[in-house]
């Protein structure tokens, strides 16, 4: 991994936070129980997805990875109809606004945030990106908070496009990448069944993975194991530079300095360890080179 591509997975964790408040404030449940929506997954599914547009099943497994395909069956289609596109993209809007307000009330930060953000998400390739293509279509907010939480989305779409790609590419794609992980650094009981899997799917799992070598018979991960993760996030960070292609090492510190008391105030909502394995955020004050941040889940 080069520096750029460091200093990228390095601002990732940054975004991510400001991003992930949907899925975690009570602010962000509430707007999507004001629309009816009142079930978690029912707000998580029809609002991830509703870039996209009135969307069934079957994509949103095959897009979103790691999914048991009942879980989001439960969800999609039916949701649609009780519920548009457009209030569900208003209501994850608002809530995720209204969490970032009460966190940061300096709106001047919020603002500065939202415009290197949206300068950076403007830039994000679509190609294959499906994700990433949906959002970055929608109307650009003019509420600064609407705003940032917009941008970061997109990127963190784009990002999370370019990983399944490289879960794809080396073989590790939906139940395979979330059974590695949870051998590494996410606990397996509450993944598996946030993720939506039985046991009996689990433990199938753990076999195959364990006939090709990435698993012990016991559940721990392998030499083998640890490479195909490690080189899912490589193909992952070297996927996720193009947005940031250009901007100097300068630009890209000043980027995070705006970032970091956001991130900060976001990351109050959810746990760490937490279950969509988000790291620490940067802390670019005091690690200018980002030496802290993780290069792969095993470092954590």
């Amino acid at each position: 991994m080069n520096e750029l591509e460091h200093r990228v997975r390095a601002l990732w964790t940054l975004f991510e936070p400001i991003h992930a408040v949907t899925y975690f404030s009570p602010e962000a449940r509430e707007a999507f129980a004001d629309i009816g929506l009142t079930r978690y997954w029912d707000g998580y599914f029809a609002g991830r997805a509703a870039p996209l547009g009135v969307v069934t099943a079957a994509p949103v497994v095959a897009i979103f990875s790691g999914f048991a395909p009942f879980l989001v069956e439960r969800v999609l289609p039916a949701v649609w109809s009780t519920v548009t596109v457009d209030r569900v993209l208003d209501a994850r809007s608002r809530g995720a606004a209204e969490t970032l307000r009460n966190l940061v009330p300096d709106e001047r930060t919020v603002t500065e945030a939202a415009d290197v953000l949206t300068q950076a998400a403007a830039r994000a390739d679509t190609i294959g990106r499906p994700l990433a293509a949906a959002n970055s279509a929608l109307p650009v907010e003019s509420d600064p908070y609407r705003r940032l939480w917009q941008a970061a989305a997109t990127l963190r779409e784009h990002r999370g496009d370019g990983h399944v790609i490289a879960l794809v590419e080396g073989g590790i794609a939906g139940i395979s990448a979330i059974v590695l992980r949870s051998a590494v650094d996410i606990d397996a009981t509450s993944v598996r069944k946030a993720r939506g899997w039985t046991e009996e799917q689990w433990a199938t799992e753990v076999e195959e993975l364990s006939t090709r070598g990435l698993l012990t018979g016991q559940g721990q991960i392998t030499k083998q194991g640890t490479a195909a993760l490690d080189r899912a996030e490589q193909v992952t960070n070297r996927l996720a530079v193009r947005p940031w292609r250009g901007v100097t090492d300068d630009e890209i510190a000043d980027v995070a300095r705006t970032l970091a008391p956001i991130a900060r105030a976001c990351q109050t909502v959810f746990p760490f360890p937490n279950p969509i394995g988000m790291p620490q955020p940067w802390d670019p004050n005091l690690d200018p080179n980002a030496s802290s941040v993780p290069t792969s889940p095993r470092a954590n």
